[in-house]
């Protein structure tokens, strides 16, 4: 739909909206791609950072999907991730139609600094948010039910947070995903 580097560009602040966040290299585009069923939605890449505005996906004219700049890994220059700060905070603080926040965290490294602050900064703000667990696939079926069972833990007092492993290459965790965005989204599933 629409891709933007400002605030003020955004599309006008009616209807709903889902925003995924995460580290650069957390998966973000593949399971939009997976989520909507469309393999070229969202540009994924093998270079972590590529996503550099907010950008986004309509579903309908009142329901949108919002592909957030990611944290972390990204190999740019300190000031362009400030600036990508900045909007990303702005976004979550200020957007009325913002109906939730998916926190996509690699299965295999959950939880990083940046990962807690984030869950700590969306619970604060009173934003419901669901945790997907990405790259699933690459755990042992023990290692992802440990990983899931440790971070559940870790979380269980943010409050209004929930958590799931995913796998956009196997399709783990695809249906239950979908719903959380649906009830979100006030959509019948």
């Amino acid at each position: 739909m629409l891709s933007v580097a400002r605030m003020s560009q955004c599309p006008a602040d009616e209807g709903l909206e889902v925003a995924f966040a995460g580290r650069s290299n957390a998966g973000k585009s593949s399971a939009l791609n997976t989520l909507c069923a469309r393999n070229k939605l969202a540009r994924t890449s093998h270079t972590p950072g590529r996503t550099q505005q907010l950008n986004f996906f309509a579903i309908d004219p009142e329901r949108r999907l919002v592909d957030l700049p990611g944290y972390g890994y990204a190999k740019v220059p300190l000031e362009l991730r400030i600036e990508w700060g900045k909007l990303v905070e702005t976004y979550l603080e200020k957007r009325k139609s913002l109906a939730g926040v998916v926190l996509l965290m690699d299965s295999r490294h959950p939880l990083k600094p940046q990962d807690r602050m984030l869950v700590d900064w969306v619970t604060g703000l009173a934003r419901p948010l669901h945790i997907l667990l990405t790259k699933a696939d690459k755990l042992s079926r023990g290692q992802a039910a440990a990983t899931l069972a440790a971070v559940r833990r870790e979380l269980a007092q943010t409050g209004e947070s929930s958590v799931q492993l995913f796998s956009s290459s196997d399709g783990r965790g695809v249906d239950e995903a979908r719903a959380v965005l649906a009830r979100w989204l006030a959509m019948a599933q």
